[in-house]
């Protein structure tokens, strides 16, 4: 939960690097809060008639929107990336797997043009 505290503490940085351990726990922590209120909605009655989001999970994405771009950007930058980088996720399928090849891959262990190594630190 730290990690997930961490890339929110960073909300809106998106400068630096993150590591692998930073996103893919904001993700994992981010997806569960997400069905936890996507269930609520469910039992309260506030996923509306198509019941895809309801009221609570839907506040909760937008609020998460920023965050999320932005530990992306960070995590791409990690590997030697720019943060422009998250705009394949416009690509159906293709551009959403390239993206996970992108940020299942080690960071670059020195100084790169995005700071140093956050495992170093």
């Amino acid at each position: 939960m730290s990690w997930f505290l961490q890339a929110l503490r960073n909300y809106a940085t998106f400068s630096g690097r993150a590591r692998r351990k930073e996103y893919w726990y904001f993700v994992l922590f981010y997806m569960l809060i997400f069905f936890v209120l996507w269930g609520i909605d469910g039992a309260t009655g506030t996923a509306g008639e198509s019941k895809e989001v309801g009221l609570l999970s839907g506040i909760f994405s937008l609020a998460m929107l920023i965050p999320s771009i932005a530990v992306g950007a960070r995590r791409l930058h990690d590997t030697g990336r720019s943060g422009w980088w998250l705009l394949l996720s416009l690509i159906p399928l293709i551009g959403g797997l390239i993206l996970i090849f992108f940020m299942v891959q080690d960071g670059e262990p020195q100084t790169n043009a995005y700071g140093p190594d956050p495992k170093a630190a």
